[in-house]
C-alpha cells in the first residue's frame, strides 16, 4: 500500500494556491501534553460549524500520540458524506476563517484546511476512503507499541534533518516505515 514519492508537478498540482516551498530540513517537536486539548478546541469548533456533515473527526498524525515528537501541527480526520461537495462544508468553514489547501480528487476526493489560529491540518475524506482505516490503524499501533514508536521516532528525526524542497517529500520518504508498522497493526 506504500504510496510512490510525489513530483514537484504532483504536489504542485494538488495545493490551491501552488505548495509553499520548504527548502530546509523539517521541524520536529518534543511531545506537548496540550495537543490533545488543541484538538478537543478545533474539534468543538469544526462540529459547531458543520453539525450532521461531521460522520466522524478524529486526532490523528503524530501529535495524537503520546511521547512521540512530531512536527508541531495537529493533524485532524474529518469524514463528511461527500468531499467534493465543497459548497456543503469548505463554505462554512472558510468563513470562519479556515482556508482550503489541498484538493485531491483523484486520492479518494481528499481535501486538506488549515486552521484560522491554531496549527492544524483538517484532512477531510469520505466514509469510503481507505486512508480512515489506514490513519486510525498506524495512530493505535503507535499508541500501544513502545518499539513501533521509538522505530518511527528515529526514522522520523533521520528524515527531518535533510533538506527538502516540499514537506510532501518528507512525508514520501517515511512511506516504506509506516507501510512496515502497518504489517504489524
Amino acid at each position: 500500500m506504500r504510496r510512490e514519492a510525489s513530483t514537484h508537478e504532483e504536489i504542485n498540482a494538488a495545493w490551491v494556491d501552488g505548495a509553499p516551498v520548504l527548502n530546509s530540513t523539517v521541524h520536529l517537536a518534543e511531545y506537548d501534553p496540550r495537543w490533545p486539548a488543541l484538538f478537543e478546541r478545533e474539534a468543538r469548533r469544526v462540529r459547531s460549524l458543520l453539525g450532521d456533515l461531521v460522520l466522524r473527526l478524529d486526532h490523528v498524525g503524530s501529535t495524537s500520540v503520546p511521547g512521540l515528537a512530531a512536527k508541531p501541527i495537529v493533524d485532524m480526520l474529518l469524514v463528511v458524506p461527500d468531499p467534493a461537495d465543497e459548497e456543503s462544508y469548505v463554505a462554512p468553514l472558510e468563513a470562519a476563517g479556515y482556508r482550503l489547501v489541498i484538493r485531491e480528487p483523484d486520492r479518494h476526493e481528499h481535501r486538506a484546511l488549515k486552521g484560522p489560529d491554531t496549527n492544524i491540518n483538517l484532512h477531510v475524506h469520505p466514509p469510503t476512503s481507505p486512508d480512515i482505516e489506514r490513519m486510525l490503524a498506524f495512530r493505535d499501533r503507535l499508541r500501544a507499541d513502545d518499539a513501533d514508536r521509538d522505530l518511527y521516532e528515529r526514522t522520523k528525526r533521520e528524515l527531518a534533518s535533510r533538506t527538502w524542497t516540499y514537506i510532501q517529500e518528507y512525508a514520501d520518504a517515511k512511506s516504506a516505515v509506516v507501510d512496515d508498522i502497518l504489517t504489524r497493526a
